[in-house]
């Protein structure tokens, strides 16, 4: 598993461990791997970004239990702010994280989960791999990407046994709406954008901190998910988790795109139109 430190990953380790699994826990946070030492996990100074550290990962599970039964590709981060505003070096890095890492990860997996002839791989996408809300284009973007990726990955491994599935959570109660918020530029910044990013760094907080965080879901629910799917031996290719989710993409699916631009209006000030009533 990627992402470790906190958040789903952590509660994913703790989850497999708990129930038996042998939970190689990838976290670049090394102040947590006694944490995750201490409840059965096997903690693997992992960034996801670091080409070395990942075949290090990939080559000690294999050297100490044989090909992967399962990869969790977890890690990941939300880079937030309007698409004109966004240097293109954070949105490469965006990709680098959420896309390119999971696609090697894969690379250097794959051939011993086909020798063994079985292996589970999931995605960790999101509802964002779905829909698109303003202000969020690279991140976007890079779960969309995941989303495609996986569907071409799925029908290439799956005659050899192996199954890839996507993960798409709604809003979970982690450090990725503060990692958004601060991801957002300063307030000097392009004053044609100053409603939109007020209105994000709104969105975020009543998400993830406020009013609307009761619609979030715990980090141990979309454990439990990938604990399930992991068990099964036929998954199905994607599983929504939380009621938000799943209205969300209902309702983006079943809308064109001018209504869906209009229920956007109702959460977001469209920039060069001046204050929302």
């Amino acid at each position: 598993m990627t992402g470790c430190s906190s958040g789903i990953g952590r509660a994913l380790a703790l989850a497999l461990s708990a129930n038996g699994w042998t939970a190689y826990a990838g976290a670049r946070d090394e102040s947590v791997h006694d944490e995750l030492a201490k409840a059965g996990c096997i903690p693997v100074t992992l960034d996801v970004t670091d080409e070395q550290q990942r075949q290090a990962a990939i080559a000690r599970v294999e050297s100490e239990h044989g090909p992967l039964d399962a990869l969790v590709n977890n890690a990941g981060y939300g880079l937030h702010g309007a698409l004109e505003e966004v240097s293109l070096d954070d949105a490469r890095q965006q990709f680098e994280t959420n896309v390119i890492a999971v696609a090697r990860l894969c690379q250097l997996a794959l051939p011993g989960m086909r020798s063994r002839g079985r292996g589970h791989i999931l995605h960790m996408s999101s509802m964002g791999g779905r829909i698109t809300f303003p202000g969020g284009a690279f991140y976007h973007a890079s779960k969309h990407a995941l989303e495609a990726m996986t569907d071409a990955l799925r029908f290439e491994v799956a005659g050899f046994g192996v199954h890839v599935v996507l993960i798409e959570p709604g809003p979970v109660r982690s450090a990725f709406g503060q990692t958004g918020i601060d991801s957002l530029g300063p307030e000097g910044d392009d004053p044609a954008y100053a409603g939109l990013r007020e209105s994000i760094r709104g969105g975020l907080t009543s998400t993830f901190e406020g009013p609307g965080s009761e619609l979030s879901i715990l980090p141990e629910e979309v454990a439990a998910v990938c604990l399930q799917v992991l068990d099964e031996q036929k998954p199905k290719p994607r599983y929504s988790v939380g009621e938000m989710a799943k209205t969300l993409i209902e309702q983006r699916t079943r809308d064109g795109d001018e209504a869906w631009d209009a229920f956007l209006e109702t959460l977001y000030e469209r920039p060069g139109s001046g204050s929302r009533e």
